[in-house]
Order: C-alpha cells, then sequence, then structure tokens
C-alpha cells in the first residue's frame, strides 16, 4: 500500500502514528511544502519573542520519520490532484503515485482587500517562516499595527511588545476573542494587555495602510478617522482552508473539504484532515470547519488508520482554547456564546481579581464554559463536554456553586466533599 500525506503539520503526525498502528509496513510519502520538519505552531509566537529556539519547535524528534519508516520532501509543493491517475504533481514536475491520499494542507492567512496592502513591511503569522521573517525585522520596528484581535493576532502582539515594539491591535469587533470568548472574558483580557501597555481600538478597522514615496509603511489610516502610525503592519485576522487542490480534483467542498466519519471526502481513496477539511462537530452534531491543534491530531489519527482499512468513525471535533495573557490564564471549551432561548448559563465574576467563570448548560448537559484567572477543574468541565456527561442535580450544584481559591480553606482545595460553606470570613 502507497501513501501519499500532502502537509506536515500536527494532522500528519496523527496520520503517520494511526497508520502505523494498522499498517506497518506500507510505503508513506510525506510532502511539505514548508522548508522545516513538523513543528508546534502554537510556539511560533514563542519563537518571535525569543523564548525558545529552533531546538524547542519540533513535535518530534528526528528520528521519528526514520523510525515511522516514513519518506519525508521538504520545500515541495503539490499543485495538482489526479484523482483518476491517483498521482500528485509538485511545483518542480515531479509525480507520485497514490493507493489512499491525505489532504492535510491547512489554511492560508485571510487578507481582506486593504488599500496599501501590497507591497513591503506587511507580514503575516501563521507559519515559522513569517515568525522567522519576523523576528528578522523586529529589530528595526519601533511602532506595529496587528489587524485582528483573534488568539492570533493577539500572540503576535505580545511577542511583539515583549520585544521592546509599541503595538496597536485593531478589531471590526465590539472586544478582543470574539469568536472564543464572550465579552465579559474579552474585556478582562484586553484590560491586562492595556494594563501592560498595547493599545487597542475596537468596533473600527483599517481602511488604508499608508505608504512614503518609497513604498515604505508609514501607518494605517482607521474607518473611524484615526491615523496610526507605524513601521509595519502584521494581518491575524484568521485563516481560511487552502482548497485549491480539492476543487481543482473535483472535490466536494464547503467551507472546507467535506469529509464524513471517516475523514474521507467525496473521492473513496481521497481523506482530508486538519484545518483544511469540514468534519464532525460533537456538539452540533454536524459538519463545520474546527481549525485547533487538538482537532488536526484527532482528525489526521483516525484518517490515518482509516486509509490502512481500520473503518474507525471519528468521534467528531470540539473548539477548545487554552491561552496565557501575561500572567492571565484562560479557557473556552464548546459552546461559549448560546442563543437567549434554550440555555441555563451559570457565571462568577470577581472583576478584581481578574476571575471569571462561565457554565453553560442545555437541558441536562454541560455544553459549554469560559475560565479565566482560574482554570481549576477545565478537565473535568472538559470531560462532562466532551462525553456528554448528564447532569444530575447534586453534579449541577457542585459544577455551579463555585468559590474561587482564594475564598476557600486550605483543606477544601483537596478535600473529597465539595462543601458551600467553607469559605474565608
Amino acid at each position: 500500500m502507497k501513501y501519499v500525506i500532502v502537509g506536515n503539520g500536527v494532522s500528519c503526525i496523527g496520520a503517520v502514528e494511526g497508520t502505523r498502528k494498522i499498517d506497518p509496513k506500507g510505503e508513506i510519502l510525506v510532502l511539505s511544502e514548508e522548508d522545516y520538519p513538523t513543528y508546534g505552531r502554537p510556539l511560533i509566537s514563542y519563537y518571535l519573542a525569543g523564548k525558545v529556539g529552533d531546538d524547542r519547535l519540533a513535535l518530534r524528534d528526528q528520528e521519528f520519520y526514520s523510525q515511522n519508516k516514513v519518506e519525508l520532501k521538504l520545500g515541495q509543493k503539490v499543485v495538482q490532484v489526479d484523482p483518476s491517475a491517483q498521482k500528485v504533481k509538485t511545483e518542480a514536475g515531479d509525480e507520485f503515485a497514490y493507493d489512499k491520499l491525505l489532504l492535510a494542507t491547512g489554511g492560508t492567512p485571510f487578507c481582506p482587500p486593504i488599500k496599501g496592502v501590497e507591497g513591503e513591511d506587511v507580514y503575516f503569522f501563521t507559519t515559522l517562516a513569517h515568525a522567522k521573517k519576523l523576528a528578522t525585522k523586529s529589530k528595526e520596528l519601533k511602532r506595529v499595527v496587528v489587524i485582528g484581535g483573534g488568539l492570533i493576532g493577539l500572540k503576535a502582539a505580545e511577542s511583539l511588545f515583549d520585544l521592546g515594539v509599541q503595538v496597536s491591535i485593531v478589531e471590526l469587533a465590539s472586544r478582543v476573542l470574539s469568536a472564543a470568548f464572550d465579552d465579559v472574558a474579552g474585556n478582562i483580557v484586553a484590560k491586562r494587555l492595556q494594563e501592560v501597555g498595547i493599545s487597542i481600538f475596537c468596533e473600527t478597522t483599517v481602511e488604508e495602510i499608508k505608504r512614503d514615496d518609497q513604498g515604505r509603511v508609514k501607518g494605517v489610516f482607521l474607518k473611524n478617522g484615526q491615523f496610526l502610525e507605524a513601521d509595519a503592519v502584521v494581518v491575524a485576522i484568521g485563516v481560511v482552508p487552502n482548497l485549491n487542490l480539492a476543487r481543482e480534483a473535483g472535490l466536494k467542498i464547503n467551507r472546507g473539504i467535506v469529509v464524513d466519519r471517516y475523514m474521507t471526502t467525496s473521492n473513496p481513496e481521497i481523506f482530508a484532515a486538519g484545518d483544511v477539511a469540514e468534519g464532525y462537530d460533537l456538539l452540533l452534531e454536524e459538519n463545520r470547519v474546527v481549525p485547533i491543534w487538538p482537532n488536526a491530531y484527532l482528525q489526521g489519527y483516525f484518517a490515518g488508520q482509516n486509509m490502512a482499512g481500520a473503518n474507525r468513525q471519528c468521534e467528531g471535533g470540539l473548539a477548545m482554547n487554552s491561552i496565557g495573557f501575561y500572567g492571565l490564564p484562560t479557557i473556552s471549551i464548546g459552546l461559549v456564546n448560546p442563543p437567549e432561548q434554550g440555555f441555563d448559563v451559570q457565571t462568577f465574576l470577581d472583576e478584581e481579581k481578574e476571575v471569571y467563570r462561565k457554565l453553560v448548560f442545555k437541558d441536562k448537559f454541560l455544553v459549554g464554559c469560559v475560565l479565566v484567572g482560574e482554570i481549576d477543574k477545565a478537565g473535568r468541565y472538559a470531560g462532562y463536554i466532551r462525553f456528554k456527561v448528564p447532569v444530575d442535580q447534586e453534579s449541577y450544584y457542585a459544577l455551579t456553586n463555585y468559590t474561587p481559591t482564594y475564598l476557600q480553606w486550605p483543606e477544601q482545595l483537596f478535600g473529597k466533599y465539595w462543601n458551600k460553606d467553607a469559605r474565608v470570613r
């Protein structure tokens, strides 16, 4: 059996490990457009800030590919998939045959049609190559505007600020982290970032990037009429699935490559996984793109097993984010911004301590949570959500009657039973 994997991210790692569980001998070829072995994409912000080096980025050690009998070809951009001949073609003109093909091509940075966006001093921030380029340039930068207040934008802003750069974040929504968190959580994070010195401009967007006669960036004009001086602009609005290969191969696509519970596309010999795949969401019980790391690995793992003939259904993706900002930990899991009708929402907020906890219930099930400041019991909440554990009256009380750590007696932190009266008076 010949397996070809296009893309070398975390989905690829999952696919290799999944395939080898079933088929220890089949040929595995990995074709990667990038020039680096697979790395931890969330670590690129720490790389930019100088907190980790190249030696800390690898997802697996150097022996991973040889131990799993994988042929890895870096810097090989696949430009065509021929389903009838079961071959892929690279930009260099090489062709490779496959029995089973996995498309794990990830996402492409989204760039809105902003006047002046083409040219020098405009960067993206989704790959190690982007981080390396920006790290090299950062020594010359004094002021940077980051377009986008999501996770990618905020981590890029934090990293640049740690390098001594003056940073402004521009976000179209009413708050930062609008997709992953709610208003309260987003505002707490924004407050922490502003306290350290990062400027945030919400409910507006960049209409034009101003350049001088030499074409260098001088600043940006905002829709609200403000002008922000800048030496560079980082576009971090998000990514869109890289669908070119799938589209030209005639595969069924929507927002992503449509796959079934076995990670199979509309062609039975072709699979898809990761940020490019539109797979099953276990909460919504329908297909959608869930571009997060754990989901990418899980999809890759099941795709790998099923390419090798396992015939196992993927349990489905679950939206989940865990990230910290200057000592402020945050976690969001599942449905965090539910409709007003049909949901029971329980919250705890201590603005002074920057502690916030939100639990979202539907019928007898926990379907979402937001934790800021104190993230204890996150694993417990995740278990209730992922495994759809019914919440009885006792469990509901234990989940919702939250007493922050700084108000609990020490023995209650590790005690066997929850005691609602064990509070410092």
